[in-house]
């Protein structure tokens, strides 16, 4: 019964983290994280309960969903279209960082087991989704830039576990024979793929079965997403494959199985709000679970009684995220004239250029959600009960490297990234306008199909006409409207912007006179949700 009050606890906690930073000035924005371990922290102080969970079950339950909503959500686009950094930083980098960090982390701390220290490396390695995100929506990040973090982030969620997994192995084996790992790795790579696009796969392909016989039911489709990270991971966990990878490799299939557009568009919509709403929770849990048993590592480690030790161990965590940002500025400088200015922008490569991207890239490897699954999943024991050696200390370190890197990319980030250059990248609104213009014809042209139809079949189609002249006039007259705005560039932004604000306030009154019909029973409740939520719909689209 502690365990489950607890857990309400910390959810409660997560919202109250939103409500503050919100409450806040934005002269003084901090990072959300920050104020979910902070809070968890003084749980973890005023409250005598602990919430002691098996590390493989935490595996389970956080990065099972988690995974598979990277793999269902990355940017397929900028992901192909930079493929080559995206790729030099989500696997070579986190390699890279793993051996150099890990040797130098046994270096500085004696301590830690060399096994360990790979460990530390790779559980610090990936860097969050989220928190880049999060950082972006408040500092002006060039486009093309963002899409690589994001990308990157999306991806060396794995390669990072993978690397945690045979670091974890060497220590409980106490052993590491590289030949064996590469063909270890090469097995749970190949095989926890297979699996979970095997999974995804059949599991999608037996729900069109259903839903084309037996019709589609919004609920029971959303559980289906919610099970099948789950179910891959699980396969391939049992059949001694990665599933890690198997839960990246079912997103990726259901990524591809929505936009074949079979699914409901009600369907889409409520599927996507329980993930979001699923993914803020994990999130945030995750932040304040680690500040719930911040108190007790800090009591285990002995830092209350020692002043000093404290001193120590800050300057460690400062030294440990100083090399982790030079081992990725060193990688991505190096890596660039192979990647980003390749092929036709080799013209452009200019060393002043290529160093403001390194460093702006170092400064925004910021750590986060995985880190802290990872770190969390580390073993208590090894064999003979023993304790896992410098447990506390390596979630303690973790912990640090996070808060330092979300610090040092929020007051970095502003001052290295004015007047930054990347090389040219075609505008998206230009495909986006091309894209619209597309669905507008062939939407006239299957009106006027059905209009065919329809005369067809009833001798007097006049109505019919005059119906589907006004659907399709709207149509064309979206078309027109693009194309005259082509003409007149200097006028786009500012009426665009006046018209966004000028339906927004309309939307905003329409809602409220809504409201007030359903309040006083003028309008039936389910007519008017359903009414309300056309409008939110609407605004979404509109809003920035």
């Amino acid at each position: 019964m502690e365990t489950v009050s607890l857990v309400l606890v910390m959810l409660v906690a997560v919202l109250f983290a939103s409500i503050l930073r919100r409450m806040l000035p934005a002269s003084f924005s901090v990072p959300q994280p920050l104020l979910q371990i902070a809070l968890g922290a003084g749980i973890g102080m005023v409250s005598d309960w602990r919430l002691q969970m098996d590390p493989q079950v935490f595996f389970l339950l956080f990065l099972p969903p988690l995974l598979f909503l990277d793999g269902w959500r990355i940017p397929k686009e900028g992901l192909s279209h930079d493929r080559g950094i995206i790729l030099s930083l989500a696997i070579g980098l986190v390699v890279f960082t793993v051996v150099g960090a890990g040797y130098f982390i046994n270096w500085l701390l004696p301590s830690i087991p060399l096994g360990v220290a790979f460990a530390l490396a790779a559980v610090i390695s990936p860097t969050d989704p989220v928190a880049v995100s999060a950082i972006a929506a408040r500092i002006p990040i060039p486009k093309r830039l963002m899409h690589i973090l994001e990308g990157e982030s999306l991806l060396n969620d794995a390669s990072g576990l993978v690397c945690l997994r045979f670091a974890v192995a060497a220590v409980l084996s106490g052993g590491f024979e590289l030949s064996d790992a590469v063909l270890d790795f090469l097995r749970l790579a190949v095989g926890g793929v297979a699996i979970g696009v095997a999974i995804a796969w059949s599991i999608n392909w037996a729900k069109r079965w259903i839903s084309r016989h037996f019709g589609e039911e919004a609920a029971a489709q959303i559980l289906v997403s919610l099970l099948l990270p789950f179910l891959a991971y699980l396969a391939a966990e049992h059949l001694h494959c990665s599933g890690i990878l198997a839960a990246v490799a079912a997103g990726f299939v259901m990524s591809r199985t929505e936009l074949s557009g079979q699914a409901l568009a009600v369907t889409r919509l409520q599927r996507r709000a329980v993930w979001d709403t699923l993914q803020y929770a994990l999130n945030g849990l995750m932040f304040v679970l680690l500040g719930e048993q911040l108190p007790g590592i800090v009591s285990r480690l002995g830092i209350l009684d020692d002043p000093g030790t404290l001193s120590w161990l800050l300057l460690y965590v400062l030294i440990i995220n100083l090399s982790l940002m030079g081992l990725r500025f060193v990688w991505v400088f190096a890596s660039l004239r192979f990647t980003l200015f390749a092929g036709k922008n080799a013209a452009a490569f200019q060393p002043r250029k290529a160093l403001s991207i390194a460093a702006v890239t170092s400064v925004a490897g910021v750590r986060g959600a995985i880190s802290l699954a990872g770190v969390m999943t580390l073993p208590l024991y090894i064999s003979f009960g023993y304790p896992f050696p410098a447990r506390d200390l390596v979630i303690f370190l973790t912990t640090g490297v996070i808060i330092v890197s979300l610090i040092v990319a929020g007051i970095g980030l502003p001052l290295l990234i004015r007047g930054l250059e990347m090389p040219y990248e075609p505008e998206e609104h230009v495909h986006e306008n091309r894209a619209r213009d597309q669905a507008a014809q062939a939407a006239i042209k299957a009106i006027e199909q059905a209009l065919h139809r329809l005369s067809e079949d009833c001798p007097d189609a006049g109505g019919y006409i005059e119906v589907a002249s006004r659907v399709t006039d709207t149509y064309r007259s979206r078309i027109e409207s693009r194309a005259a705005s082509l003409e007149s560039q200097n006028l786009t932004r500012v009426a665009e912007e006046v018209e966004r604000q000028l339906l927004l306030v309309g939307l905003q009154a329409e809602r409220s006179e809504l409201f007030r019909l359903a309040r006083t029973r003028r309008l039936d409740e389910q007519q008017a949700r359903r009414l309300i939520r056309q409008i939110d719909l609407i605004e979404a689209q509109h809003i920035r």
